[in-house]
């Protein structure tokens, strides 16, 4: 039978490099976005020659989606799609900022590079936006449906507000890393517990 580990070590290799481009980016691109940086900075960043970076990443917008791919596989992991406690959900993110500052950072700064329809990546950051949004809301109607939330609240309208608290509060720490999150979050929270809970019964 032929020896396997050879080429296991050389597999696991390559994604040892592969990883460590996809995370050299995502720092760079946190601090300078997408037009800021080149290939050749990533590689040099990553420790990599730019030949073995086109190795993994063919060009600039596949290393790019790959990174933002990142991203998403972790922010869905970190979600719960059958809950009905959007609030618990919201309590848990400031570890998810604290544990993947390079990965807010990076998301947040490309965002704001793909505004323009016109801009490369603006219908990938649209589309994220829209089944996060939906994501929030059926959230919301799961728990008015099991009498956790108010049944006169409109699940599609509150989504939006807290899909713009959590831009805010991105960008807001991003900036000054040392606001208070977890205590804004439980302000925040707090808040949308109350606006959320049924009525009392009885008079």
């Amino acid at each position: 039978m032929t020896d396997q580990r050879p080429y296991a070590a050389l597999l696991a290799k390559g994604e040892d490099r592969r990883q460590r481009i996809l995370t050299a980016a995502q720092r760079l691109l946190r601090t300078y976005g997408w037009r800021g940086i080149t290939l050749s900075q990533i590689a040099r960043e990553a420790g990599v020659s730019p030949a073995g970076l086109l190795h993994h990443f063919q060009s600039k917008e596949q290393l790019l989606h790959a990174a933002l791919d990142v991203r998403d596989a972790y922010d869905d992991a970190a979600g719960d799609r059958t809950s009905d406690d959007i609030v618990a959900q919201l309590a848990q993110v400031p570890r998810r900022f604290r544990e993947t500052p390079d990965l807010i950072g990076m998301f947040a700064v490309l965002q704001m590079e793909n505004l323009d329809p016109e801009a490369p990546l603006h219908d990938r950051f649209l589309f994220r936006y829209r089944a996060a949004v939906e994501t929030i809301a059926g959230t919301i109607r799961r728990g008015q449906r099991s009498g956790r939330y108010r049944a006169d609240l409109d699940p599609a309208v509150k989504a939006v507000e807290i899909a713009a608290f959590l831009n805010g509060i991105e960008a807001s720490w991003l900036l000054d890393p040392s606001i208070p999150l977890t205590e804004v979050f439980k302000e925040y929270t707090g808040s949308l517990s109350r606006q959320l809970a049924p009525p009392p019964d009885g008079p």
